[in-house]
């Protein structure tokens, strides 16, 4: 590879991440919208906004899943930040403060 094919290359793959990213923010922001749906549930059900057994669930979940080449600790840090901001848009949509 020269480095004419080699910019060709980086530039492709720059596209590519640009194209995965964009995935990656809608399919956080459908899962935001179904934290806050959720949210509204709970208080139905009686059931507090903070599940820390959920919580553990989602984690071993995500940790399981990857099959790298991100590591299961790396998925676990990467969703405790996701549930981290999913519980303050809750939060924020005047869903978790009705429900304690």
């Amino acid at each position: 590879m020269d480095r004419n094919d080699a910019e060709i290359e980086l530039s492709r793959l720059r596209d590519a991440i640009d194209r995965v990213d964009e995935v990656i923010v809608r399919l956080l922001n459908q899962r935001a919208k179904y934290a806050i749906e959720i949210g509204e549930v709970k208080p139905i059900l009686g059931l507090p906004v903070y599940a820390p057994e959920r919580e553990k669930q989602v984690l071993q979940h995500v940790e399981r899943t990857s099959n790298g080449p991100l590591d299961p600790a790396t998925m676990r840090r990467l969703f405790e930040r996701i549930i981290d901001e999913s519980r303050r848009v809750e939060r924020e949509s005047g869903v978790g403060s009705r429900s304690g």
